[in-house]
């Protein structure tokens, strides 16, 4: 398997272990107003299938190619710290573009859940790099 192809389905893996993630948050109750596929169907006419289209288009392929160009390039740490790097890189995005974007302020503190937003932003972000970079090595045969 080539890197290419590697890193986009690592990262499909990330994205469905961080959905499910997602899901169980709402599930309990918990930050019902993080709910970001919800965010992004909003910006796309309130339509959840296009929001979760998005959601996977971003997981699978805007981080899957950035990690195979960019961070598995990375002279450093193995490749779940450089999966972990990328997330955090991906999490400083939606912080300081995405949730302004969307009306919930920078770091989404506008929200009312508050400073929670980034830390649980941040916690599944490391979440979804650790699996990218785990499922990567394993695909490319990385110990």
């Amino acid at each position: 398997m080539n890197k290419y192809t590697a890193s986009i389905v690592s990262a499909l893996i990330a994205t469905i272990v961080l959905s499910v993630l997602m899901l169980l948050k709402n599930m309990m109750g918990l930050m019902p107003d993080v709910d970001i596929i919800a965010m992004l169907s909003m910006q796309m006419g309130n339509n959840p299938l296009l929001g979760w289209m998005a959601h996977f288009m971003i997981g699978a392929l805007g981080y899957g190619l950035s990690f195979a160009l960019i961070f598995s390039q990375l002279k450093m740490g193995n490749m779940v710290i450089r999966g972990v790097l990328l997330g955090i890189v991906g999490w400083v995005i939606m912080m300081v573009m995405v949730m302004p974007m969307m009306g919930a302020g920078f770091f989404g503190l506008q929200m009312p859940s508050g400073i929670m937003v980034p830390i649980m932003t941040l916690m599944l972000h490391i979440i979804f790099g650790a699996v990218l970079g785990l499922s990567y090595s394993k695909f490319m045969h990385i110990k």
